[in-house]
């Protein structure tokens, strides 16, 4: 028997490692991936990118928060992951009524650390867990101390909103060396005007949810003369699994630019 408490405070009980999982987080089926889990992969959603050739193996389960129960149903997992930011509450208090559900709430290092060290309980991959997690200590140590530049990370347009001081953006950003000019918590939406009043050093423009654009760009540099504005790749500041191994090195490409 394993059993732990997930990031909320849930009870999560298996009775051996888990064989049948479905992933409802795109960084955290790559961690699975990553932790040698394919073939006990088998359900991922429309989301999960990487590894790409999961898209084409396992069963797509829908969307992060459009799940097909269903599809998962006919599955018959002994394991789901999901994430409380990622996935829609009342499909994982569904879910939970039929499955063992570990959710995860990652808002920082330590807690994705602690993330992984549960995963690799109920896959029984502790080992490989821990080399990863020592792969990305060893990563942040290495990381060379860079000047400090004020910045406004922007994740959507129309309305323009931003990352806020409580997300995990927010520690990345910090990790890269940067200073969040954002003092809310969550995503606030942000007017033209209150984008100019912030006046960041540098602006980034994530990849990801939104597709920002050239075009884009401009835009915010209309606003803010003088201001270095570029895009981002969003996983390297959002997913809080084995791809923060890959985050330094990108902070170190991305810094070069300032």
């Amino acid at each position: 028997m394993i059993q732990l408490t997930d990031q909320l405070g849930r009870n999560v009980a298996l009775e051996q490692p888990a064989r049948r999982i479905v992933s409802l987080v795109p960084s955290q089926t790559e961690l699975l991936s990553d932790l040698g889990l394919d073939s006990r992969i088998v359900g991922v959603t429309k989301f999960c990118l990487h590894p790409p050739h999961l898209l084409k193996q396992k069963t797509i389960v829908g969307g992060t928060k459009k799940l097909r129960h269903a599809a998962i149903q006919s599955l018959q997992p002994d394991l789901i992951i999901a994430n409380k930011e990622e996935n829609v509450q009342s499909d994982i208090e569904q879910l939970a009524q039929h499955y063992p559900v570990y959710v995860s709430n990652v808002f920082d290092l330590p807690s994705a650390t602690q993330m992984m060290e549960d995963i690799g309980l109920l896959t029984d991959t502790t080992t490989h867990a821990a080399a990863i997690i020592e792969d990305i200590k060893e990563a942040k140590e290495n990381f060379p101390t860079l000047p400090t530049d004020s910045v406004l990370y922007l994740i959507w347009k129309d309305p323009w909103m931003a990352a806020g001081n409580d997300t995990f953006i927010h520690t990345m950003l910090q990790e890269a060396g940067y200073t969040n000019v954002i003092e809310e918590a969550r995503y606030p939406v942000l007017t033209p005007q209150r984008i100019m009043e912030l006046d960041p050093d540098v602006v980034l423009l994530s990849s990801e949810p939104y597709p920002f654009a050239e075009k884009h760009i401009e835009e915010i540099t209309m606003l803010l003369p003088g201001c270095r504005v570029r895009t981002a790749d969003g996983t390297m500041f959002s997913w809080y699994g084995s791809r923060l191994r890959q985050a330094w090195n990108y902070f170190q490409l991305l810094r070069k630019n300032d």
